[in-house]
């Protein structure tokens, strides 16, 4: 499908669909302060749950690491109609120029959500760069992750999520991750965020009953 059909088709259809979502929460207090220190952080989520969170947190006008493949320009451009500022790069093509790009809005002061196991792979492998650009910011760097309880999964690498209409969409944040210099302690911070990541997705799984409704 050409890019200027499925912007005028698929983004509206988006943007419908998911103001009909109701979130709720697990940990939303870690969110909070990391956003009330106002001093910049990394958001890390794998890169199936990127829909429902860029809706979430549209309000935060954050920084996104997007690809350079046609997939990531499609979400490149619903990110940009909501109010979040791209960096190109990925891990595959132009990495070096998006760590460095990252670094310097996350040493600015912004929110960069950025995907570890993105763009082509494979799902939920954790790949160091986000850790390393929150390292070379001396930011930290905050686990999030999010699941519908009714979702549509596409046949892609990273069976993308798509929440269907109505859907509750439960977001869990873990603890932000602090990284010293050095790169034994990047190291101890990547084993360090796989095991948060296999937390957050613990929690937002569904049912369990623990999460905050909040609309």
């Amino acid at each position: 499908m050409p890019p200027r059909l499925v912007n005028w088709v698929a983004r509206p259809a988006a943007r419908a669909v998911a103001h009909t979502w109701r979130f709720e929460h697990v940990g939303r207090g870690q969110w909070d302060a990391a956003v009330e220190a106002g001093t910049g952080f990394a958001c890390m989520l794998w890169h199936e749950a990127l829909l429902p969170l860029l809706w979430h947190h549209r309000e935060a006008r954050a920084v996104i690491v997007v690809s350079h493949a046609r997939d990531g320009q499609y979400l490149a451009d619903f990110a940009a109609s909501i109010g979040y500022r791209l960096v190109r790069g990925s891990s595959s093509r132009g990495a070096v120029g998006a760590l460095l790009a990252a670094s310097r809005e996350l040493a600015g002061g912004a929110i960069v959500a950025l995907t570890p196991d993105g763009p082509r792979g494979p799902r939920r492998e954790l790949k160091p760069g986000v850790l390393a650009a929150a390292q070379r910011a001396g930011v930290p760097v905050l686990p999030v992750h999010a699941e519908a309880n009714h979702a549509w999964r596409l046949d892609s690498w990273d069976r993308f999520g798509i929440p269907k209409p109505f859907a509750r969409v439960r977001v869990a944040y873990g603890s932000p991750i602090r990284i010293g210099p050095g790169t034994e302690r990047l190291a101890a911070a990547v084993d360090q965020a796989r095991l948060a990541m296999d937390e957050v997705e613990r929690k937002a799984r569904w049912p369990d009953g623990t999460a905050t409704r909040t609309g």
